[in-house]
């Protein structure tokens, strides 16, 4: 069952597409659903993704594509941005010519994380304005990384680290690593003959071994933001 909210979005989402082949901007959403912010509308359409209704194409940050009906779903809500949801035939693609717009929403900051020895992580209360493209599905945050020891990787001294949150990860994936519940690291997790091993992507560092209680995933590495000065 989805939410009224969520219900409505669908539905605002179906009917836009119906209408022109376009998803709408987040902007369009925002205002639509009468929300506060475009991390709402965030939110809401990755609810919609997690449960099947719709998906997002890829290399296109508006980009969407309703694969449930609002039908499908048993909310009985009447949505306010569109009464007729019921009557609505399937869709087509968005068409592909028309350039997409480059929404951008708002995740939390969490302070700096470590790329070489734990340090603390920061908790803060700062917003980082993101490009939605580069976010899938799921609750996101950011960090920025202290260190060099991901150069390898890709990942330097100053980067926004942007990160699903998850306490679950495969070996080989980049991880937040909350080390003896004090400290925080940006690594690749592995597991090695009981222990848990957290690799860095520099030659110049060692790998750090813990016991398994020693060592939870708070998130998984989802991409990247640089600044130039």
């Amino acid at each position: 069952m989805l939410t009224r909210k969520q219900h409505e979005l669908l539905t605002f989402i179906q009917t836009r597409l119906e209408e022109s082949g376009i998803s709408p901007s987040f902007e369009e959403m925002k205002e639509a659903l009468d929300l506060k912010s475009k991390s709402g509308v965030h939110r809401l359409i990755s609810a919609l993704e997690e449960r099947g209704f719709i998906r997002r194409l890829p290399n296109r940050a508006r980009a969407l594509e309703v694969i449930r009906d609002s039908d499908a779903s048993s909310n009985k809500a009447a949505p306010r941005a569109t009464a007729q949801a019921s009557t609505l035939a399937p869709l087509r693609t968005p068409a592909p010519a028309r350039a997409p717009a480059n929404d951008v929403i708002e995740i939390p900051l969490h302070g700096r994380i470590a790329a070489g020895v734990p340090i603390e992580a920061l908790e803060g209360t700062a917003m980082l304005p993101v490009p939605a493209a580069l976010l899938g599905s799921g609750e996101h945050y950011a960090l920025e990384v202290s260190g060099d020891s991901m150069v390898e990787a890709g990942i330097l001294d100053g980067d926004y680290a942007l990160v699903r949150r998850t306490d679950t990860a495969r070996d080989g994936e980049i991880v937040v690593a909350l080390v003896r519940g004090e400290e925080a690291t940006l690594k690749y997790l592995r597991r090695e003959r009981g222990m848990v091993r957290l690799d860095p992507a520099n030659a110049a560092y060692d790998p750090q071994f813990y016991q398994p209680h020693e060592v939870q995933v708070q998130g998984k590495l989802a991409g990247l933001l640089r600044r130039y000065h």
